[in-house]
């Protein structure tokens, strides 16, 4: 999976956002919120050429006090929920 370019992390009143950079990305329809822990994925995984759910558990288990079945499965959902806001390629 890769992160599409030209959308980029955000802290706007507190919030984390997504925002797409460049006009031809303006679209207010779809604005992503994510909570601190998918923006600290979403950054780390911005810096890497393709990731995989293992890579995004591995981050997540590093990170945080979470065991690895949990993890997969949170992982699992966001990308889910990544690829229908269409921010990251699969």
């Amino acid at each position: 999976m890769k992160v599409k370019k030209g959308f980029n992390i955000r802290q706007v009143c507190g919030e984390n956002i997504i925002v797409a950079e460049g006009k031809e990305n303006i679209d207010f329809s779809n604005i992503i919120s994510m909570n601190d822990t998918s923006a600290f994925l979403w950054g780390k995984l911005q810096a890497m050429e393709n990731f995989t759910i293992d890579d995004m558990v591995a981050l997540l288990t590093e990170e945080y006090d979470v065991d690895a079945a949990t993890a997969q499965k949170d992982s699992t959902e966001l990308v889910k929920e990544w690829a229908e806001a269409e921010i990251i390629d699969l």
